[in-house]
């Protein structure tokens, strides 16, 4: 769908809506295109495996007690 700018500037809602149902809409200034609207599509990150190595940390004794914090809340038995 061709539109020219006068009349995109006053149906720009419904120019919108339309391009949101996949129509394409070019607006046009003297009868030369100068601008498409068009649904945007969100593309995904590229993923890149391995981009966390060496960031995370081994919760695998994450519950044990360490004695340091527990002197720091509790005090010391001493």
């Amino acid at each position: 769908m061709v539109v020219n700018m006068h009349e995109a500037k006053s149906t720009l809602s419904k120019l919108v809506e339309l391009a949101q149902k996949g129509e394409e809409v070019i607006i046009a200034r003297a009868g030369r295109a100068v601008a498409v609207l068009k649904p945007y599509r969100e593309t995904p990150k590229e993923r890149k495996p391995g981009r966390l190595k060496g960031k995370s940390y081994d919760m695998s004794r994450f519950d044990e007690a360490d004695a340091t914090i527990e002197k720091m809340f509790e005090g010391s038995a001493d």
